[in-house]
């Protein structure tokens, strides 16, 4: 059974994405001025993982095993890498460890809440939807765009390598089954960031420090090596990239940046 701190996408409930889940984007045809911004109008992944569609359609997402190289190999210096970043993680301190474990709540809203003091608005309270499905779709992307290459590693974690137990001791029994390669979290922490950075560019940096600690609280979770935050930062950033021809997203874009601007942003 999926934890419901995580829907599900991010933690096994897609591992078989590339042969059932699907993202696809709104028909074209009689497309309105504005997108929708509802789930309903939407549509869910699928009954088990009821997040939001993204707005690609799967062929059309970044094929993370392409993109990727091979997760660092025993002996290598990247392992070793991966090993201290995990020994140097043990010392956080209560209040990191805190923070690191609500992180790892992808429910909507508490994915958000971290990012609106920095941004200096809500993107939860329903006065700006646009934001809202900005957000939500395009994570959804992210997210599904690194299943690939879990799929294809399946690289254990790292309290299952080393014992010890993670921060969210409840999901475990899952995270065994689900590939460590790249990390689904620190996509959806980097593709917030960097659709909050376009929104709003005066908060731009605080905005993508705030993305980056969003993926190493995986590292402090003890359930990500350091190697797989670095990959779902790439795969997150391409599809970034590859999402901005979309059609629907770059109308809802146009909307969420007039949410923006009514805010006084």
């Amino acid at each position: 059974m999926q934890s419901t701190r995580t829907l599900g996408i991010f933690t096994g409930g897609c591992l078989l994405v590339l042969a059932g889940c699907t993202t696809t984007a709104p028909s074209e045809t009689g497309y309105a001025a504005l997108p929708p911004v509802t789930v309903a109008e939407v549509g869910v992944i699928s009954p088990e993982i009821p997040l939001p569609k993204g707005y690609l359609e799967l062929s059309q997402l970044p094929d993370s095993l392409a993109l990727l190289p091979p997760p660092p190999a025993a002996g290598s210096a990247a392992k070793a890498a991966d090993e201290a970043a995990w020994e140097a993680a043990k010392g956080a301190s209560s209040e990191r460890f805190a923070l690191a474990t609500s992180d790892a709540d992808l429910n909507w809203p508490a994915i958000v809440s971290s990012f609106e003091p920095l941004v200096g608005t809500s993107l939860s309270d329903g006065t700006k939807p646009h934001t809202q499905m900005l957000l939500r779709r395009a994570m959804a992307d992210a997210g599904l765009a690194s299943y690939k290459a879990k799929n294809h590693y399946q690289r254990v974690r790292p309290f299952a390598e080393k014992g010890g137990g993670s921060c969210t001791p409840e999901e475990e029994e899952a995270l065994r089954h689900d590939g460590s390669y790249p990390s689904g979290h620190t996509t959806a922490g980097w593709m917030m960031a960097l659709v909050l950075a376009e929104l709003v560019p005066s908060r731009a940096d605080a905005v993508l420090q705030r993305g980056y600690d969003f993926g190493f609280s995986r590292v402090i979770c003890r359930v990500h090596w350091m190697s797989d935050t670095v990959g779902g930062r790439v795969v997150a950033a391409a599809t970034f990239a590859r999402v901005q021809s979309n059609p629907v997203f770059q109308a809802q874009l146009a909307a969420a940046r007039r949410e923006m601007a009514a805010a006084g942003l």
